[in-house]
């Protein structure tokens, strides 16, 4: 009787956390989603600034102040490390835009590394095909040359990632020019696929650069 009773109380318990799990809405992971963002940006002091404050500044962020401007319409985060050499991408261009990069978890802690091509795979540049059209710009990740193709299974480049291109521009190392360098926090929204479907924002450090 024991054995059964033990057996019945498990089940139930199991039952119940699936219940919980089961109640979950998106509203809630939203809610955890923001909440972690906020946590990153408090225990890393960063500077929020607003759109208008970034225009006034010449589109540029303060790095000794750790500003970072929001973008309230997607609610995406940028700070500007490095504008890079070179031009923008012009209005009409497709481009091959080079891309080394590190993705961390913010939900899981801004320790958590959850992929880069820097290190492990330093020989890996992701490649991607920029157009700009009357400044909306789209992308694509090249296939056979993308690590974050080879691990999402999308060539879709997440729209957080094409922020930057408005206001840096797109150098070539062989010519001597130096490369753009930005830092990113990216809502699940606009985030890559795995991201979106499971509600958890991304911190970005990408370096960009033109490609032949």
């Amino acid at each position: 009787m024991k054995k059964l009773n033990l057996i019945i109380m498990t089940l139930v318990a199991v039952m119940a956390l699936a219940a919980c799990n089961d109640g979950v809405t998106y509203a809630d992971l939203k809610k955890k989603e923001r909440n972690a963002i906020n946590r990153y940006i408090t225990s890393h002091k960063i500077q929020k600034i607003t759109e208008a404050e970034f225009e006034k500044k010449g589109f540029v962020t303060d790095t000794t102040k750790n500003e970072y401007v929001l973008f309230e319409s997607t609610g995406v985060y940028m700070q500007i490390v490095r504008k890079g050499g070179g031009e923008k991408l012009k209005d009409g261009e497709t481009a091959t835009v080079l891309c080394r990069f590190k993705e961390y978890n913010i939900l899981e802690g801004d320790s958590a590394l959850q992929l880069t091509n820097i290190t492990q795979y330093s020989w890996q540049v992701d490649k991607m095909s920029v157009k700009n059209t009357s400044g909306t710009f789209t992308g694509s990740f090249i296939s056979g040359e993308s690590l974050m193709y080879s691990k999402y299974s999308t060539q879709a480049v997440p729209s957080g990632w094409l922020v930057p291109l408005t206001y840096i521009n797109l150098g070539r190392i062989p010519k001597g020019e130096e490369t753009a360098l930005v830092r990113l926090i990216v809502p699940h929204t606009q985030g890559q696929s795995d991201a979106s479907s499971n509600v958890y924002p991304c911190l970005y450090e990408l370096s960009l650069e033109r490609g032949r």
